[in-house]
């Protein structure tokens, strides 16, 4: 299957070749040597013969984005990673969408760094996914150069294929409901509504950044960030939305998933 989008094609890769470049994409995009690649291309090619597909976006010749999936139980499909250059996110997240609802799935489910506020509002917002587990430290030490010296806490996301991308709290935003918990820099990070239906948390602008400049620092807003999240999670709510300045939205839902 190809999918064009603007001049970039997205197709499904199966050949060695093909493959061993998505692993050399990840390695860069993870910062590391490709010699110690985060995913093998013997094991993408396992992945695919198992019936996943590895989705890589071109721009011309150039290999630009890639992403790949597996399926799981009960018509579900599990993204394992998915990358891609400035713009083309949405369009590999459309094509690993069309393959999966084309096996008759339903649901897609991955997880990202909740303290990335980009890849919040990405999969929360334009995608309308929501967030519907919070996993502490989940693949324990990394030593890539993007993760190394944080803990690796990430936030599932399940995403309705059969739905239209419609975000059900992306306008909630904090305003003035009590403050419940400061955050590392002293200011505001987490507000409660007092009538218990909302629960708002900010995470750092950019904590990648503030991870290469003070990783300690960068590690206080986890464990800061993780107590919100994980009592709220406790209590039934979920990840609906994130505002444009870093602020999730927490909403009670009915069930876990959208």
């Amino acid at each position: 299957m190809t999918l064009t989008v603007t001049g970039v094609g997205i197709r499904t890769v199966h050949d060695v070749a093909g493959l061993a470049a998505v692993t050399d994409y990840f390695s860069d995009v993870w910062q590391t040597p490709r010699s110690a690649p985060p995913y093998p291309a013997e094991v993408l090619h396992s992945l695919v013969h198992a019936g996943g597909a590895v989705h890589a976006a071109y721009d011309g010749t150039r290999l630009a984005g890639a992403a790949v999936a597996v399926f799981g139980p009960d018509r579900d499909t599990y993204s394992l990673v998915a990358a891609a250059d400035r713009g083309l996110g949405h369009a590999v997240k459309r094509a690993q969408r069309d393959w999966a609802l084309e096996r008759g799935a339903r649901t897609m489910r991955w997880t990202f760094d909740p303290l990335v506020g980009r890849n919040a509002r990405f999969n929360l917002v334009k995608l309308g996914a929501t967030g519907t587990e919070y996993l502490v430290d989940f693949y324990g030490p990394m030593a890539d150069g993007v993760n190394d010296g944080d803990e690796s806490d990430r936030l599932t996301v399940t995403w309705d294929l059969t739905a239209d991308p419609v975000p059900s709290g992306a306008s909630l935003l904090p305003g003035d409901a009590p403050v419940s918990h400061r955050g590392p820099d002293g200011e505001v990070l987490a507000r409660r509504d007092p009538g218990d239906r909302a629960v708002w948390c900010r995470v750092p602008e950019d904590v990648v950044r503030l991870r290469a400049a003070d990783p300690a620092l960068a590690l206080r807003w986890r464990y800061a960030v993780r107590e919100v999240f994980t009592a709220a999670f406790a209590e039934g709510f979920r990840a609906v939305g994130m505002s444009r300045d870093g602020w999730y939205t927490l909403a009670r839902t009915t069930e876990d998933t959208v």
